[in-house]
């Protein structure tokens, strides 16, 4: 079910900007209407500007007019499983579909773990927070 995700992913990998940390990372994420962007870490020399693998991903899907996320996969370090960092949490659960979308963290094509976006990032704020602020304004 996950295969063409991966394998996204596990090629953007090997597109990583990281002349820095020498860390790659790649990602790729299915919108809701099935098609699959992906992305690598971009590093910088001013390190506040790189930009994370997860987020190039899903950025990529919204200039393309995209805005649901139905799951997403990372891969990083292909000996232990790398977590999407806390910034590119906040962005993917602005774009899930739901909080039960699919988390795929990958070490190979053969070894993956899949989490849901509440396990990953429980009691996420998101814009279902910022309505609420909003109707309790209007009272």
């Amino acid at each position: 079910m996950y295969k063409k995700l991966i394998e996204a992913a596990l090629e953007a990998r090997e597109h990583a900007y990281v002349p820095y940390s020498g860390f790659k990372v790649g990602s790729a994420v299915l919108m809701e209407d099935d098609s699959i962007f992906s992305g690598c870490n971009i590093e910088n020399a001013s390190y506040g500007a790189t930009n994370c693998a997860e987020r190039t991903a899903i950025f990529n899907a919204v200039s393309h007019g995209h805005q649901k996320i139905k799951a997403i996969a990372v891969v990083g370090d292909i000996q232990n499983f790398t977590y999407p960092c806390g910034i590119c949490r906040q962005v993917i659960v602005e774009f899930a579909e739901s909080k039960e979308i699919p988390i795929i963290i990958i070490k190979s094509k053969e070894e993956y773990i899949v989490k849901t976006m509440e396990d990953i990032l429980p009691g996420a704020f998101t814009k279902i927070d910022l309505d609420k602020e909003k109707e309790v304004k209007n009272v």
